[in-house]
């Protein structure tokens, strides 16, 4: 019995690590759905439609599975990376924006030097570093500022 437990441990740990799986391109809604399961998310855009499937309050993963118009799978991607935070276009992008390109932030925040609403995401920033991005709107609900530093939640972990 014990050893069936610390297999099924094995196994799971295994298949976190891996990401989640996405059926091949050109596959119908209803396959992702089947291999995905429900999405934490769904928005529009362009025509699109975007299912997210976030990792928890304390992950720092999020996938993004693109469906056309036709609702065929385009593409399956990690969103919460560097280079994606690197495309936010500040004074244009607004919170519809950053909700297709990330999904919801793991948590909203208010501080006395921003006028509007910040929203933090956890990620791996370059793969690597406990990060946390915190994308910085006006009243407007439009992109600022976007800083990044520490997670600190996850900084006694580095250290270990």
């Amino acid at each position: 019995m014990k050893n069936v437990v610390v297999a099924t441990i094995f196994t799971l740990a295994l298949c976190a690590c891996a990401g989640l799986q996405a059926p091949p391109a050109g596959s119908s809604e209803a396959a992702v759905l089947a291999s995905l399961g429900q999405p934490t998310g769904r928005y529009t855009q362009d025509g699109n439609t975007l299912l997210e499937y976030a990792q928890g309050p304390l992950g720092q993963s999020t996938y993004m599975a693109t469906l056309g118009p036709d609702g065929r799978l385009i593409s399956f991607e990690q969103v919460l990376t560097s280079e994606k935070f690197a495309s936010v276009a500040l004074k244009r992008d607004t919170k519809q924006n950053i909700l297709a390109r990330f999904g919801r932030p793991n948590d909203v925040v208010h501080y006395a030097s921003v006028e509007g609403d910040v929203w933090l995401y956890r990620y791996k920033e370059q793969r690597a570093w406990d990060s946390m991005m915190h994308v910085e709107f006006d009243r407007n609900g439009v992109v600022q500022a976007m800083v990044n530093g520490p997670d600190p939640d996850r900084q006694g972990r580095q250290l270990r």
